[in-house]
């Protein structure tokens, strides 16, 4: 098999999975593991951090169960070892390399989702090719089009989450109200646009790897390639307002075209990730730039806010959703404590209204 295999397509054919975490089983860093953990649990075989073994995934990350904590490959059958890991950088940490040998020499595909692609490393695709397995870097990608401006199907309805920063939870909120719709019997897609997003589904483009002049066409044609489906939920990246990542997220607003918007915010959160000397914008700031910039494309309005209350107890994280809902006069919840029938209720009245 080629060594240097970057297709995603394939990913959900993993059923005994490996997340290394090991030395970086953190809410920040692990990001990627405790979501697998929460949307493949019953595919994930055990999490490899040497220095939490004997735990389970749950006393570690809050989510995935009995899931257990191993110190090596020795202790677990795997298919896949899946890079638990989001770095800021996205770099493979170097004392990882002999897990990644390790797992490679026993015939185990490695699945990466950083920036620092494994399949350029001679090391890795030699002992790949060697023992007959793969590695596959979901952000390794030939995305070449640009976009067309094409008219989507109009019982297609796109639904795009935005946020007021990076990393307040929009894949969470995408996943969470295709879970709703889908319990009530709704044909919704979710359509993945992160390397997390893309080990979840088994498809999707990893948007911020493409390069700039074809990330609305990327985003065209991931909805393209799936507007069967009634309802779209895609997971947004980045924020309007981020000095450092606004491009990705305007070239998701014009790519999709989405007809409505999910705001997702972080509660207490002022101050921009990475840049902590500048500000957030406030939230009606964000919602009237979110919207006059995806009208130059499709007619379009944010529907509803998604609040991340994870700094918050249940009672402070309740008063939030009523304060924001008041303030911007739409409706609110945090997905996480409360599930996402509120805003699949939101999409649903959206459809309503363009039918």
């Amino acid at each position: 098999m080629d060594a240097a295999d970057e297709s995603a397509s394939e990913l959900k054919q993993y059923r005994r999975i490996i997340l290394l975490t090991d030395g970086f089983s953190t809410p920040f860093l692990a990001k990627t593991a405790i979501s697998l953990l929460r949307y493949r649990q019953n595919h994930i075989a055990a999490v490899l951090d040497s220095t939490e073994a004997g735990k389970t995934a749950q006393s570690l990350f809050g989510t995935g169960g009995t899931v257990p904590v191993v110190r090596s490959l020795d202790e677990t059958n795997a298919d896949a070892l899946f890079i638990g890991i989001a770095p800021p950088g996205g770099k493979l940490p170097e004392h990882w390399r002999a897990t990644v040998i390790s797992a490679l020499s026993r015939g185990i595909d490695v699945v990466s989702g950083l920036h620092d692609f494994l399949c350029n490393d001679s090391e890795f695709t030699s002992a790949a090719e060697e023992h007959g397995c793969r590695l596959i870097d979901v952000r390794r990608n030939n995305e070449r089009h640009t976009a067309q401006h094409v008219e989507f199907r109009k019982e297609c309805l796109r639904i795009l989450t935005v946020g007021h920063d990076c990393s307040v939870g929009k894949m969470v909120t995408s996943l969470e109200i295709q879970r709703v719709l889908a319990e009530r019997g709704e044909d919704a897609q979710f359509l993945a646009t992160g390397q997390t997003g893309i080990m979840i589904a088994g498809d999707g483009v990893p948007i911020d790897c493409v390069v700039a002049d074809f990330v609305n066409g990327s985003a065209e044609l991931l909805v393209q390639r799936h507007e069967q489906h009634d309802i779209l939920l895609i997971e947004g990246q980045g924020s309007i307002s981020h000095p450092s990542f606004s491009a990705v997220t305007l070239g998701l607003l014009h790519g999709c075209a989405p007809d409505g918007l999910i705001m997702c915010y972080e509660a207490g959160r002022e101050m921009v990730k990475g840049l902590h000397e500048i500000a957030i914008p406030p939230l009606q700031t964000l919602v009237t730039a979110y919207e006059t910039n995806a009208v130059l494309r499709n007619p379009c309005r944010v529907i509803g806010i998604s609040v991340n209350g994870r700094n918050l107890s249940a009672e402070q994280a309740a008063a939030e959703c009523e304060r924001v809902s008041s303030e911007l006069g739409l409706p609110a919840c945090d997905v996480y404590r409360d599930g996402a029938d509120v805003l699949a209720d939101a999409v649903l009245a959206l459809r309503g209204e363009q039918r």
